[in-house]
């Protein structure tokens, strides 16, 4: 078997295959997934903060561990989870942005191919789109609208991009005008919602969206995941990493829960009509914490805000 290709049999929709069960629209194109990452571990090379300054040695700090997760055709999977559990650390690992001091190993493949850390960066904005969770990731010396166009090859594509740009600035309420700011001269939301125009500039075919929607009114919140669930409509896929779970129902296909820098259950939307539906402990904590269900915890289940420190200085969520 050729290990740079990952095909996989034909299966039914509610089969349970890859340690996840699909979904009623879940098909996978040319025999494979969008992307699967299998068996992810990331860690940390760290001194032992417990030891005096001269007598410390570096030690390793696990932070994700044998993680597996999948994103079909069409398809919208969400990972929810608590704030801390390493939820930002897989959205790195998959657009391959690693800090200096981490150890990555597992296997990703996009689009059926497998990628190391070089052909991960490749992708980047040519099949792999990331709206990411900082605001950082805008160049502060550029303005957002040369930003959102990106690279033209021509003068036919500069144009092209132009009006692709004032047509998503349009979408999500942007100011013509905002096209000639700073970020610096930007508010949270509006930053967020320039971070969303860039992903959707190109034509991906997998978008990670990491916490994508927190500094947007509920209105313009719903419109962004609306988006990404026309893009998945249309056949492509997206990894949506979020902490609102009920704004994720909405429109994912698939839930995973994360916990702890795992995931601890893998399930189709459907199964969070009932408690009863749901395996983990952590699962059915974070159905009981909806709203609807007046913020209860379940009997033996951990707080869903409880979790481990995540990559100390790497930061995440």
């Amino acid at each position: 078997m050729d290990r740079t290709r990952h095909a996989f049999d034909a299966h039914d929709a509610a089969q349970d295959h890859h340690g996840h069960t699909h979904a009623s629209a879940s098909r996978h194109v040319a025999g494979h997934h969008l992307l699967q990452v299998e068996d992810l571990s990331v860690g940390f090379r760290m001194y032992d903060p417990g030891a005096s300054f001269f007598a410390a040695r570096q030690q390793m700090f696990p932070t994700i561990e044998g993680l597996n997760i999948s994103v079909h055709a069409a398809e919208v999977v969400a990972v929810v989870g608590a704030s801390g559990a390493g939820k930002t650390l897989l959205a790195d690992a998959i657009m391959g942005l690693y800090e200096p001091n981490a150890l990555v190993r597992g296997r990703i493949w996009v689009d059926g191919e497998l990628q190391d850390a070089a052909g991960l960066r490749r992708l980047r904005g040519n099949g792999l789109s990331l709206v990411p969770q900082s605001i950082a990731y805008l160049d502060p010396t550029m303005k957002v609208g040369r930003q959102v166009q990106g690279a033209a090859t021509d003068r036919a594509d500069a144009q092209r991009r132009r009006l692709r740009q004032r047509e998503l600035f349009a979408r999500y309420g942007l100011d013509a005008d905002v096209a000639r700011l700073y970020p610096h001269q930007l508010s949270g939301g509006m930053a967020r919602r320039v971070l969303l125009c860039c992903a959707l500039m190109d034509d991906p075919r997998v978008i990670i969206a990491d916490e994508p929607t927190p500094g947007l009114d509920l209105e313009l919140a719903v419109q962004a995941l609306g988006d990404f669930r026309d893009f998945a409509d249309a056949g492509g896929g997206v990894l949506l990493i979020t902490h609102d779970i009920e704004l994720a129902l909405q429109v994912a296909d698939r839930v995973a829960v994360f916990q702890d820098g795992a995931v601890v259950e893998e399930v189709p939307v459907s199964s969070f009509a009932s408690p009863e539906l749901l395996r983990h402990p952590f699962s059915r904590a974070l159905w009981h914490a909806l709203p609807e269900h007046d913020f209860g915890v379940a009997e033996g289940a951990s707080e869903p805000g409880a979790s481990q420190e995540e990559g100390r200085d790497a930061g995440g969520t």
